[in-house]
């Protein structure tokens, strides 16, 4: 998602951040026992979070444990347990909420466990939340992919998002769009409040976007922006997590509808190159058009790449990652349609929530 100005840059403010320990991190934990270290261990090197709050969402593997380890060593670490899941909740959801209302501080930093933080990474976001009077500063985060699939789906899907999700639309204070990402969501504390936080979202699946939407909509500065040097995180560790992970949120992401949904599988799938190379079984001539306009659609896909902080060697990973995108959108899509998603092994009923009809 390319902006003209991502954040301000040291000679433009000679003001840091804001006062020290005015943070508090809450991280929810849902069977995290790979990730949850790197992720304490990141905040944890960072003066202006006073504490940081793991909230175990009735993980069964060792995530808890890793935690009370960490605390011997981590003073301001504390780990907090959800119980059961209430009615109308979604899992992530009910964990934050948990975790505020043991918070202390003005400001609330909500970050995945998966997440792992720059030294600089608070301290740039209060930055950013003085100079530009911003309420919510959410960071994209860099992407970090491993396998062939990640680096096929994710940065299609990120470059998709790109064209729908402007940074400059969503920082402009007279453009309705809004948006944020809960990988690096801070918010102030008091704003947070007012428009009565995860509760008021507790069925979202997409629970970032529906509070940025709440935070605009209430009158209130928000910024939106890469997270490039600051925040990254590795999303899924296998082909099963990152499907049932997009499936939750595309069909929203992209616009909650039918027609949205056909319209993007028309405009990401390179419909007259495949039909001309079709033809060009026959043809041969038209074999070498629609060949010459597939690699025109791959390399405008590989500029894009680079314009969006990806590796332009993922131009391999266009047909894959087209193919692999339609596929999961349309899972999407039946699964909202049906009623029911599935995420952490769990299973919601979801409906159109309130909070972003």
């Amino acid at each position: 998602m390319p902006s003209k100005k991502l954040y301000p840059s040291p000679k433009e403010t000679t003001i840091l951040a804001s006062n020290p320990n005015s943070v508090t991190a809450i991280i929810p934990a849902r069977n995290e026992e790979e990730v949850i270290a790197a992720c304490v261990e990141s905040l944890a090197r960072q003066a202006e979070i006073a504490e940081i709050l793991v909230v175990d969402d009735q993980s069964s593997d060792g995530t808890a444990n890793i935690v009370r380890g960490l605390m011997e060593k981590i003073p301001n670490l504390r780990l907090l347990e959800t119980g059961g899941l209430p009615d109308g909740w979604v899992g992530k959801n009910y964990a934050l909420w948990t975790g505020v209302q043991q918070a202390k501080c003005p400001w609330l930093l909500f970050t995945d466990a998966d997440a792992e933080h720059g030294p600089d990474s608070v301290a740039r976001a209060l930055q950013i939340a003085q100079v530009q009077n911003a309420v919510l500063v959410s960071f994209s985060p860099e992407q970090v992919t491993v396998n062939w699939y990640e680096k096929a789906l994710i940065p299609f899907v990120y470059l998709r998002l790109a064209k729908k999700f402007s940074y400059d639309r969503i920082n402009d204070p007279a453009s309705p769009a809004a948006a944020a990402n809960g990988q690096f969501l801070m918010i102030r504390r008091d704003v947070y409040d007012s428009i009565d936080g995860h509760r008021g979202v507790a069925g979202d699946v997409l629970e970032d976007v529906a509070i940025a939407t709440r935070v605009k909509r209430a009158g209130h500065r928000i910024w939106f922006g890469s997270g490039k040097g600051l925040v990254r995180t590795r999303m899924y560790r296998s082909f099963r997590a990152m499907w049932e992970g997009w499936k939750k949120n595309l069909y929203r992401l992209m616009g909650g509808t039918p027609w949205a949904v056909v319209r993007e599988i028309e405009s990401s799938l390179p419909w007259i190159p495949v039909l001309l190379i079709l033809m060009g079984l026959k043809f041969p001539f038209v074999l070498f058009l629609g060949v010459l306009l597939l690699l025109g659609r791959q390399t405008i896909y590989g500029l894009d790449l680079a314009r969006n902080q990806f590796p332009f060697s993922f131009i391999f990973y266009y047909m894959p990652g087209a193919l692999l995108y339609v596929s999961v959108l349309w899972a999407s899509y039946r699964s909202h349609v049906n009623g029911r998603i599935s995420w952490k092994d769990r299973e919601y009923s979801i409906g159109a929530p309130e909070s972003v009809k």
